[in-house]
This record gives structure tokens, C-alpha cells and sequence, in this order.
């Protein structure tokens, strides 16, 4: 009976124990839980500053990238100089800048050349870039880039001669070239970049 009693003495200690025990495991890991939590909270905000900075840059990028360039185009067209032989304008006005297409030496009324020298044709191609330089808002002064084609290289000195009497100094940056052939067996051809007068 003494031992039986013991026995159960013993047993009813352990289950106190026991329950004691997990108790405390629960209160620690309720600590823990509630600690985690609180950290948790306490670095979430931190967190969702961090995001929302990361939200407001990515959000800010595209919309500069995708900003349209100020300006056009405007097309220029004037009956004072050679109709254009194929799909492009006499010149083109954009930005403040005027880009007049390669001009050759044509009539504009019987688009016939004003004739077969290097000479006759220059003087008519210079005649014809100025009307177009006035209808797009700019004259020969303001010219900043010029290209010259020619069909033979060895015309350079006399296309200069009459050249430096349009262009006043400082004469605008330029390019020539010789190639093997231009439109209708043109002797020359200019091309120019002008500055829009306000």
C-alpha cells in the first residue's frame, strides 16, 4: 500500500512538472513570438520607407525618358528655285535651323540647266539657294555648314571663285567632294545648313 501510494505521489509529481514545464515553454515562446513581432513591426516601417523610395525613383525615370523633344519640322517649298526630283523637300526647317537640300544649277521655270559649263551652272545654283534661304527665314550670312559635289575636281578653283562672293566672311565650315556622278549629269551640287533669322 506504501509503495502504491508512493508510486502515485511520484506520478502526480511528474505530470506537475511536466505541466510546469510547458508552461514555461509556452510563456518563453509566446516571448519569443511576441519579441519577434515587435521586432517585425519595429522594421517593417523601415522597410516600406525603403520600398516607397524605390517605388517614387523608378517611377520618376520613365516619365523623363519618355519626354518628347521640343519642335518639329516644317517643310519649305518656293517656286523661285528648281522643283524637288524626287520624294524630298527643298529644305526643312526644325529647331531653329534650316537644312536645305542639294541644289543644282537647273531653271526653275524650264528645269533645263542654264547651261553646260561648271561656271553658268554655279552661278544658277547659287541664284537657286538663295530663294530657298529666303523662304525658309535665313540668306547666305547665315549659312554655318556647306557640301559641294562636283563631277570633276579639277573645276575646285573656278566653283571657288564665284563661291566666296556669296559668302561673306566668316565663310561657313564646308566639304567637297568629287563623285562619280550627280542628278541629270549635273557639273555641281551644294547642299547647305543654315541658321533661322528671328
Amino acid at each position: 500500500m506504501a509503495s502504491s501510494a508512493l508510486a502515485g505521489r511520484s506520478a502526480a509529481a511528474a505530470a506537475c512538472c511536466a505541466a510546469t514545464a510547458g508552461a514555461r515553454s509556452a510563456a518563453m515562446s509566446s516571448s519569443r513570438s511576441a519579441s519577434m513581432g515587435r521586432r517585425v513591426a519595429s522594421v517593417l516601417p523601415r522597410f516600406a520607407a525603403a520600398a516607397g523610395i524605390a517605388v517614387a525613383s523608378t517611377r520618376a525615370s520613365p516619365a523623363r525618358a519618355s519626354a518628347a523633344p521640343a519642335g518639329g519640322k516644317t517643310a519649305v517649298a518656293t517656286a523661285e528655285a528648281p522643283a524637288a526630283l524626287g520624294p524630298y523637300s527643298q529644305a526643312i526647317q526644325a529647331n531653329g535651323t534650316l537644312y536645305v537640300s542639294g541644289v543644282l544649277g537647273l531653271v526653275p521655270e524650264t528645269m533645263k540647266f542654264a547651261g553646260e559649263t561648271v561656271e553658268e551652272q554655279t552661278e544658277q545654283l547659287m541664284n537657286n539657294m538663295g530663294a530657298i534661304l529666303r523662304a525658309g527665314g535665313a540668306d547666305f550670312d547665315s549659312v554655318v555648314k556647306t557640301t559641294i559635289m562636283l563631277a570633276d575636281l579639277a573645276d575646285f578653283g573656278t566653283v571657288n571663285k564665284i563661291y566666296a562672293t556669296y559668302f561673306p566672311a566668316p565663310a561657313p565650315a564646308r566639304s567637297t567632294y568629287q563623285v562619280a556622278a550627280l542628278p541629270l549629269n549635273a557639273r555641281i551640287e551644294i547642299e547647305c545648313i543654315a541658321l533661322i533669322k528671328k
